[in-house]
């Protein structure tokens, strides 16, 4: 590969115009010596932008260009003369660019060379200029090092005088207040009680803040003094303690508040309220555990064989049960006035609290306490009090078989304890403006603590009524009869679970549910004793077995009725809601034992009653008026009413006359007076339906009234006292002797039925006026049957068609004039209608 000389700096000089004025010469031809695309690049072009875009000048634009390589690819290329012939082209291309450059821009490098010199003329001055600086600086550290090391020593000692002044002062300021509290504790040695705890408590509190707020440690006098201090606050602690639950034991608002404001002022109050709430309790949850401790009941109570008297299952050993059963009530009634006194005076605590304010800052001492969302004070104490009651309840029922027969037996006193404390406590924190100690929500989680035993007491109630009732009516044994004895006994037992209870109502309330389920069982028992069928119902002959056994349980029925309802009346009126179902169901059990008898019966008086329309009341002349025998059918009527008294009523109504004149109406008496009602409604209603009635007729048709009524008072019930069906048979006998001009305005008519009256004018009337039971072919039994289910409205309204009837047969004859007793009746009706039409409107 041939080599060439490179030219020498000088010759490159001289030849440096040459070749510039060749390049750039515009008119000389140039003729390439290279066929390298870098010799045909317009000169305008940069031969960085040609060198980018060739293969093999790019490579030496890279960065990472890596001339060992470069060879190494040269050399494997197979031709690397042409390579270097290409890389000799592009050093002279740059040489010829570079010598372009340098003419192009040859005055402003002249310039910046001129710049230079400059520079360096500038710099040669700031170099003296600055060091002319740095010897000014020099004299001035040496001559102001001086008095800088003068003010920092000085400066230092008025630090530290004024350290020492305020040490000094700060001493004075402690000792002086160390004085005060000494004066201030020692008049108390001679006069405790000028004892000024607040005074002290304040001067107390602004020593030790002084002393740790200034570390005043290691001053000689004042390390002195502050053990004095230290002790002289244990001692206003005590003191002041002792004030506070003083005044929280005797309820004295003034020595609370002059407790709680030394702590306010020893800066402790928060923490001392909460140790007292915690201590309250504690005492609380104490009392609690300690009235169920049944070894120490034991050990007090001086019974018991064994380790502590007491079995595994907290049972007392054999003979010490009464002791111990005392003891228990003991404590209970000790750990509730425990209870009640902790809850009082925490509510006392948290009452003053609410009214004092710091005389100074004004700051309740309330909110020093708690905040806003924080649980009043005796909240928090309640709900620590029953959550511990809760719990030693319920183990108590599980774990201690003598404390749960203790309690459940005698639950009402359970009850009652815990009512007394409710109450005890409610009343003595009912103060107006004051916040109760206890909410109603609080009563009930404290009542809700014994449930347990309430449903165990309450169970045991229902079993005791329920086992005797069961005794007392056996379901094997239908046939056989309670004695008054064991009602008597089932009445007993049920005051006395009404007595026991009866000073609490709620209480009470909850056993008379019990009692009623009592009663429905009693009720379903005796109803399972009752017989029935026709031996039940007969009449005619002597009571039977069947009978009387119905007569008997209707009589116990009416005792336990009469009985428990007269206990009830002593009680709230809703103790009479709670028992009403459960003794109408006695009530009506008691009428269903011998309410068939009474229906039987008086079908067949009615039956006798109906035969009147056999009887001749139509006959005339002197013979039927002076016929003074009694009507067959009257005859009768007495003999079954007689035979009635007779052999039922008198087993019935042993002394019914007795309770009526009492004014006490018995099942039994309703029944008899019901009956005796409908016979005499009844004989009017049918006594009005007889026709033709003549004058000798209504002589009998009075006496036959006279006996009825005779009858009927002697034998079922007084008639004075049957009220409108006696004054309707009084009011007809005389009716059926007026005149018909004279009945319409008679005052007599308003004791009678409108229906009977016009019944009756029909018998006044001419045949051809037929009675709704003629004009319909009706028996007289079917017209009854049929007058009992209408109202009198539509009674009218059947006799109202009848005279319809009549009127057109007169019409029709050519007649004008009608009966006198068609325009009575008209008129009689058309009150009725017009009545009727009044009171819908």
């Amino acid at each position: 590969m041939p080599t060439t000389t490179a030219p020498s700096p000088l010759h490159r000089l001289s030849t440096f115009k040459d070749r510039t004025t060749t390049t750039t010469n515009p008119t000389t031809p140039t003729t390439p010596t290279s066929r390298s695309p870098l010799a045909s690049s317009s000169p305008s072009s940069s031969p960085l932008d040609s060198f980018s875009s060739d293969p093999i000048f790019s490579a030496f634009l890279s960065p990472d260009f890596d001339s060992t390589k470069f060879s190494s690819s040269a050399l494997s290329s197979g031709s690397p003369a042409s390579t270097v012939e290409k890389l000799q082209d592009g050093i002279r291309h740059l040489e010829k660019q570079l010598r372009s450059e340098v003419l192009t821009r040859h005055p402003e490098l002249f310039s910046q060379l001129s710049s230079i010199k400059d520079a360096e003329s500038a710099l040669s001055t700031v170099r003296s200029s600055l060091s002319n600086l740095q010897s000014s600086v020099r004299r001035i550290r040496s001559e102001i090092a001086d008095p800088n090391r003068q003010i920092r020593l000085k400066t230092a000692q008025l630090s530290n005088l004024h350290t020492a002044v305020t040490l000094l002062q700060l001493t004075v300021r402690v000792l002086r207040l160390t004085k005060k509290l000494r004066h201030v504790i020692s008049v108390s040695e001679s006069e405790p009680e000028k004892l000024d705890l607040s005074k002290a408590a304040q001067l107390h509190y602004e020593i030790l803040s002084l002393c740790n707020e200034n570390d005043l440690s290691g001053v000689a006098a004042i390390d002195e003094e502050l053990k004095w201090v230290v002790e002289a606050g244990q001692k206003l602690r005590f003191e002041g303690m002792r004030v506070l639950e003083r005044g929280l034991e005797g309820f004295n608002q003034a020595e609370v508040g002059v407790g709680l404001q030394v702590f306010y002022n020893l800066g402790e109050l928060k923490g001392t309220v909460d140790g007292l709430i915690n201590k309250y309790k504690s005492q609380g949850v104490k009392s609690v555990s300690g009235a169920l401790d049944m070894k120490a009941i034991s050990v007090n109570s001086g019974v018991g064989f064994g380790p502590g008297g007491v079995q595994r299952s907290g049972t007392p050993q054999i003979g010490g049960g009464a002791k111990a059963k005392e003891g228990l009530w003991q404590r209970m009634s000790a750990c509730m006035d425990q209870l009640h006194s902790i809850v009082v005076s925490v509510w006392h605590l948290q009452r003053v609290l609410s009214k004092k304010r710091d005389p100074f800052t004004h700051v309740l001492l309330l909110d020093e306490v708690m905040q806003a969302s924080d649980p009043m004070l005796t909240d928090r104490v309640w709900e620590a009090l029953v959550k511990s009651f809760a719990t030693q309840m319920k183990s108590a029922f599980t774990t201690s078989s003598f404390v749960k027969e203790i309690f459940t037996m005698g639950y009402p006193k359970l009850f009652s304890l815990i009512d007394n404390l409710l109450e005890r406590i409610s009343r003595d924190t009912d103060v107006k403006g004051v916040v109760p100690a206890i909410s109603l929500e609080g009563r009930e989680q404290m009542v809700s603590a014994i449930e347990i035993f309430q449903t165990a007491f309450l169970g045991l109630c229902l079993g005791r009524l329920s086992d005797l009732v069961n005794s007392v009516f056996p379901m094997s044994s239908r046939g056989s009869v309670p004695s008054k004895e064991h009602i008597s006994r089932i009445i007993s037992r049920i005051q006395e679970e009404i007595e026991a209870v009866h000073l609490d109502a709620r209480l009470t309330l909850l056993v008379l549910r019990e009692i009623s389920k009592v009663l429905l069982l009693l009720a379903q028992r005796a109803e399972y004793q009752i017989s029935t069928g026709p031996e039940a119902r007969q009449t005619t002959g002597p009571a039977t077995p069947a009978q009387i056994k119905n007569f008997t349980l209707c009589q116990h029925l009416q005792e336990i009725h009469t009985q428990i309802s007269s206990t009830v009346k002593g009680l709230p009126p809703i103790a009479s809601e709670v028992l009403s179902p459960s003794l109408g169901t006695i009530y009506g059990v008691a009428c269903d034992s011998v309410t068939s008898l009474f229906q039987s019966m008086l079908d067949r008086l009615e039956s006798c009653i109906l035969k009147i329309h056999e009887q001749n009341f139509g006959a005339h002349g002197m013979d039927a008026a002076m016929d003074n025998n009694s009507s067959p059918y009257m005859e009768e009527l007495q003999k079954c009413i007689t035979h009635f008294r007779t052999e039922f009523l008198s087993r019935l109504l042993p002394s019914s006359a007795n309770s009526v004149l009492a004014g006490t109406e018995t099942i039994c008496t309703r029944l008899v007076k019901s009956m005796a009602s409908r016979v005499l409604i009844f004989f009017i209603r049918h006594a009005s339906l007889v026709r033709p009635l003549s004058e000798s007729g209504k002589l009998r048709m009075a006496r036959d009234m006279a006996e009825l009524e005779l009858a009927v008072g002697q034998n079922l019930f007084p008639v004075e006292q049957l009220g409108a069906p006696y004054r309707a048979l009084r009011a007809l006998r005389p009716v059926i002797f007026l005149e018909t001009s004279q009945l319409g305005a008679s005052p007599l008519l308003q004791d009678l039925p409108l229906s009977v009256i016009l019944h009756h004018l029909y018998s006044r009337g001419p045949d051809e006026l037929q009675s709704p039971m003629q004009r319909n072919k009706l028996m007289p039994l079917q017209y009854s049957l049929w007058l009992d289910s209408q109202g009198e409205d539509q009674i009218w309204k059947g006799i109202k068609a009848t005279l319809d009837d009549y009127a057109v047969k007169v019409r029709a004859r050519g007649d004008k004039e009608f009966s006198p007793v068609y325009p009575l009746m008209q008129r009689l009706g058309s009150s009725l209608s017009d009545n009727t039409s009044v009171s819908v409107s």
